[in-house]
């Protein structure tokens, strides 16, 4: 039975979580508390792959014997085998701790409900799915891959009211303004990867880093291309993060898709142009979609999401969980596909 102390305290658990977001990947993000007597008196948190998982962050922040009247809040149920790290079970096992509150059960269908399993028989009382979908949805990119080996796809872009990506040649680029460009280096900040078309290397040169996110780590640099012909200056060729670009030449989407999962990339945004996005739309390879809309009308024929379109609008895109925020002059729409078995 969930408790208004229970939802309090797998809160503050997301809360830790969240402070390594976008830095823990292959890894999921986790945070964990621990509670005596109704307080919480340690922390901690998943900082990166090869580092203590949040539960053996959280104890030895404690440092103390644990009593057995203490409860541990943890927001993804604790691995119980070995990797970089000795199984979190064994640890929590060996403080004593008699009662551990868990919020989503590991996605991996190797190792599902066998944390808790193992928790129980040696008599330690647990309670799972506290917050669950907000725990689920706080590791959206590595659920996918854990279980599907390939990346979770967000597709964004800054379009004018009107469905274009790009001003009027001569102009300047910039559609969406500048606090919006901020929340899109955020995003940026929290996926492993930024997969771009040729033509927007060609066209607009850009950096895809990560800046004005201190701690940041930056992201793979994707390029698709069909002839191979590339600027020999373009950035993601020259600067000093040239190391991290990949490209890949005459490959579909799909294909490259199914290679970044298997170099360990959990999740993907694709910036562009809109031949990229178009194919991601046809493909229905799309898992979450982020829009900035500007406040302009441009007309042209640049298109943000191309293609030879569905033949009826029941066949369309649809998207559910979608959030609307205004970012300065700028509408940030975001949403997931609504697909069959989706909820």
């Amino acid at each position: 039975m969930t408790t208004d102390r229970d939802e309090k305290f797998m809160r503050a658990a997301l809360v830790e979580a969240k402070k390594a977001l976008g830095r823990t990947s292959p890894n999921p993000t986790v945070g964990a508390v621990l509670v005596i007597d109704n307080r919480m008196v340690s922390k901690g948190h998943h900082r990166e792959a090869g580092r203590a998982h949040a539960e053996i962050e959280c104890l030895r922040d404690f440092g103390a014997p644990i009593p057995a009247r203490a409860t541990l809040y943890v927001t993804l149920e604790p691995c119980s085998t070995a990797g970089r790290t000795a199984p979190c079970t064994e640890a929590i096992i060996k403080a004593g701790l008699k009662s551990v509150v868990i919020g989503a059960t590991d996605p991996n269908p190797r190792h599902s409900g066998r944390g808790i399993v193992e928790l129980r028989k040696a008599g330690v009382r647990v309670r799972d799915g506290i917050l669950a979908e907000e725990c689920t949805r706080l590791n959206e990119a590595f659920n996918k891959w854990i279980v599907t080996g390939q990346p979770f796809v967000i597709a964004k872009c800054g379009m004018s009211l009107d469905g274009r990506l790009t001003r009027p040649p001569g102009e300047s680029r910039w559609i969406t303004g500048r606090d919006a460009r901020r929340d899109a280096h955020q995003l940026r900040a929290r996926v492993d990867a930024v997969l771009v078309g040729a033509e927007t290397v060609r066209a607009d040169n850009p950096r895809l880093t990560v800046r004005g996110v201190r701690g940041a780590r930056q992201p793979w640099r994707i390029v698709l291309t069909r002839s191979g012909q590339l600027p020999r200056l373009a950035r993601v060729l020259s600067d000093k993060f040239a190391a991290r670009t990949l490209i890949y030449k005459r490959k579909s989407l799909a294909s490259v898709l199914k290679d970044l999962g298997k170099r360990g990339i959990t999740s993907l945004l694709i910036e562009g142009g809109g031949e990229v996005l178009g194919e991601a739309l046809e493909k229905r390879l799309i898992d979450k979609v982020q829009i900035y809309l500007g406040p302009i009308l441009t007309g042209g024929p640049v298109i943000a999401f191309p293609g030879e379109g569905v033949e009826k609008t029941g066949d369309a895109l649809r998207l559910r969980d979608i959030e609307c925020e205004q970012i300065g002059q700028t509408v940030s729409i975001s949403g997931y596909p609504d697909v069959p078995g989706s909820e």
